[in-house]
């Protein structure tokens, strides 16, 4: 049966002994799986990927199936699951072993998944699909997780720890984890205490560089670059991220040719588009004919080309590149 992920909490029933959580928020299908079931079903939790049951699925099964008159109820947790496990989990669920909870953990799992269906259509199953977090879910984590540990922040600095964490949950944690340190050592929390202790200023992620330029965010991309010393190698990924960006524009500027919904094309586009992206997308769409972008993917495959060959001037290679192509954004091929 299909359950909302709001709704989980309330819909635990000892008598349903088999879950499925997928989606793209990695975040809080961890957060529900530690937070509800692992304090639930506490005893005798293990865990496995997929990998390990495929290469040894007879094992996996023997240890599912025979039980020891010493071992306790198991929960058994089974992280990065495809279609590929279906049919043992099938053969498990259809022979319904005693003492045994099983919690699957996925990625995006389409309408024709096997695994979905059969999750969603038994009535001892339970089926959840966990979307991506909006401003407010993360703003609701966020001050939920503070409150717990009784510290007080302005929602100035909370609205600039949401940002920098690019709206994925786990690297939210991971800053509110710092903050809690920070406090802990009674140290003052101010908007430069924060900006130093997550090096949030100093250290720009790669993919806002590239979303800018493409944006024609002109101020804002040559302020990313100015702050900041590129190693090689973070050259060569920002010109592969350039590639990719573009590949992704290119594909929905040919869809848009069929279908004029841009919001539909965004909310269905695959590899999914999340929420804090959409509107930069629409940006460089704008800013960006289907022309130029096919122009740019051969001149930044050119650019990689040359960057290799001379390795001791690639940043200002990149430089001069960025440069040189603003002036192309406002002026037709």
């Amino acid at each position: 049966m299909i359950i909302k992920q709001f709704d989980i909490k309330n819909k635990i029933d000892r008598k349903i002994k088999y879950y499925l959580f997928h989606g793209v928020n990695r975040g809080l299908i961890e957060e529900t799986i530690n937070t509800i079931f692992k304090k639930k079903f506490s005893e005798n939790i293990i865990n496995y990927d997929e990998s390990e049951i495929l290469n040894n699925a007879d094992n996996f099964k023997e240890s599912i199936f025979n039980k020891s008159l010493f071992e306790s109820t198991k929960t058994v947790i089974i992280n990065r699951a495809t279609d590929k496990i279906f049919l043992h989990l099938k053969d498990i669920i259809e022979n319904d072993p005693d003492d045994i909870w099983l919690i699957i953990n996925s990625s995006i799992l389409d309408k024709k998944s096997k695994l979905r269906n059969f999750f969603e259509k038994q009535s001892n199953t339970i089926a959840s699909a966990f979307y991506e977090d909006n401003y407010q879910s993360l703003i609701n984590f966020s001050q939920n997780f503070l409150r717990d540990k009784n510290i007080k922040i302005s929602l100035e600095i909370l609205n600039l720890i949401i940002e920098r964490s690019k709206g994925d949950r786990i690297n939210l944690k991971n800053e509110l984890e710092k903050i809690t340190l920070f406090s802990n050592n009674n140290n003052p929390i101010n908007l430069n205490q924060i900006k130093r202790l997550t090096n949030l200023a100093e250290n720009y992620d790669l993919s806002e560089l590239v979303d800018n330029y493409l944006a024609k965010n002109e101020k804002k991309t040559l302020k990313i670059l100015n702050e900041n010393n590129l190693y090689d190698e973070e050259i060569i990924k920002i010109v592969r991220l350039l590639i990719q960006r573009l590949k992704r524009l290119k594909s929905i500027k040919m869809i848009l040719k069929k279908n004029n919904n841009l919001d539909q094309i965004l909310a269905s586009f695959r590899p999914p588009i999340f929420w804090k992206d959409k509107e930069i997308i629409k940006h460089q769409l704008k800013n960006l004919t289907l022309e130029k972008i096919k122009f740019l993917i051969v001149e930044i495959n050119h650019l990689e080309l040359n960057i290799k060959k001379n390795s001791f001037a690639s940043q200002q290679l990149l430089n001069n590149f960025i440069l040189e192509r603003f002036r192309l954004f406002s002026n037709s091929i």
